[in-house]
């Protein structure tokens, strides 16, 4: 989308915004311009950002497509974000210390920086026989099971996760699962490092 620095941004902007909003709506230009009691030449201009108009015009022109006049300008000069769209069976596979056959680690989320600041990942377990040690690592851990149950160790305590629980602690804790009860088993486990810390995952 147009900085709104640059000239002539604002009238691209909301010329753009009325031709979806008009041809959402299915209607023709004539329509539209009947019904904001403007012609169809100066309609014609404002969208395709040949001209710029008066907020009463552009009152007119949002009545005529069913909208508000803020909902005109609520997309205009928003930051363009820059979000990491990861697809399904698409997460990095990496080898952590414990990783061994039926045991894989897919990272959901990475190329976050020099100091990460938190890692997802996507966790399967598929065979009953697999024997795990703990990990340890700085910061806070959040698992969500997914499939499966398990009984999962932190510290002296045991937890038995199913489907749909949740189990946070802290990750400098010895944890790790601690007997698999129904394989395969699937769930994501998010770590979560302390502020300005450059570690590595276990």
């Amino acid at each position: 989308m147009a900085g709104q620095d640059e000239p002539g941004s604002l009238e691209r902007y909301l010329g753009n915004t009325i031709k979806e909003l008009r041809q959402q709506h299915g209607l023709t230009i004539a329509e539209v311009a009947d019904r904001a009691d403007i012609s169809r030449g100066m309609l014609s201009k404002i969208e395709n950002a040949q001209t710029a108009t008066s907020l009463e015009t552009l009152s007119r022109l949002a009545h005529a497509l069913g909208v508000s006049l803020a909902t005109l300008f609520r997309h205009y000069d928003v930051p363009g974000g820059g979000a990491q769209l990861v697809k399904d069976g698409e997460g990095m596979e990496v080898v952590r210390r414990g990783t061994k056959r039926g045991h894989t680690y897919h990272l959901l989320s990475y190329d976050q920086g020099p100091t990460k600041q938190f890692e997802p990942f996507l966790i399967t377990i598929d065979h009953e026989s697999e024997v795990f040690p703990t990990f340890e690592h700085p910061g806070t851990e959040f698992i969500y099971m997914l499939e499966g149950k398990m009984e999962y160790r932190h510290g002296q305590n045991t937890y038995e996760l199913e489907p749909g629980d949740s189990l946070t602690f802290r990750g400098e804790v010895p944890h790790g699962p601690e007997k698999l009860i129904g394989c395969p088993i699937k769930f994501i486990s998010i770590l979560m490092y302390p502020s300005q810390t450059n570690t590595n995952a276990d």
